[in-house]
């Protein structure tokens, strides 16, 4: 409240405070990543929390953001009864294989000629994010499998929660980091087998160019 009575305004007030200490929270790590080296990143998914795209591109404007389209997909049939969320995914899967943004949107238009009056929420939640659900589809179709979805490194994240919980504790720092450096390591050959990487590397090559070292 700043005073005589203007409640309004004090919620304002509280409001973006919460929104800025959301923001240093979200940016931190990104900030971490750039003091420990990290230059550039090319392209980075994210699940959908809210305010994390801006927080990365305050550190790394260059970047590339896309949503998890498995984790939009989730959140969109969560609003739908059981016997018709089959339909619905279906209707939904034209948006996101479409050849490219435009002809996606035409197909949202469509989905929500169909749908729109009964889940209106679902059209909403696709167009609040559409910024970032598109730049996928820049990419060839055998190369968006590596970019649409962060499953691959949720599936990295529970391996290490497994080794760290089989576990229990540890002595010392330097015994849990050495003991995630080998689960990072075990993992290594699951993710050596990436789909069509090769076709991917070409593409990212063509698309970043000369940010895309030769090495890589």
């Amino acid at each position: 409240m700043l005073g005589n009575g203007h409640v309004r305004f004090g919620g304002r007030v509280r409001e973006t405070d919460r929104a800025q200490a959301r923001h240093r929270a979200l940016t931190r790590p990104n900030t971490d990543l750039k003091q420990r080296g990290v230059r550039d990143i090319l392209i980075c998914c994210v699940d959908g929390l809210k305010g994390f795209p801006e927080a990365i591109e305050a550190i790394f404007p260059r970047t590339t953001v896309q949503t998890c389209i498995v984790h939009l997909l989730r959140h969109s049939l969560k609003y739908v009864p059981r016997r018709e969320r089959e339909q619905v995914a279906r209707d939904l899967k034209p948006i996101y294989t479409a050849i490219d943004a435009d002809a996606a949107q035409t197909e949202l238009e469509r989905f929500d000629e169909k749908w729109g009056q009964r889940f209106p929420v679902i059209t909403q939640a696709w167009l609040n994010a559409w910024e970032y659900v598109i730049p996928f589809l820049a990419f060839p179709e055998e190369v968006r499998r590596v970019i649409y979805t962060t499953n691959a490194i949720e599936a990295l994240n529970r391996q290490l929660r497994k080794a760290i919980k089989t576990k229990g504790h540890f002595p010392n720092e330097d015994a849990a980091r050495k003991l995630i450096y080998l689960a990072v390591t075990n993992a290594v050959p699951a993710w050596t087998r990436t789909r069509n990487w090769t076709i991917a590397l070409l593409a990212f090559k063509i698309h970043f160019g000369d940010r895309l070292p030769d090495a890589t």
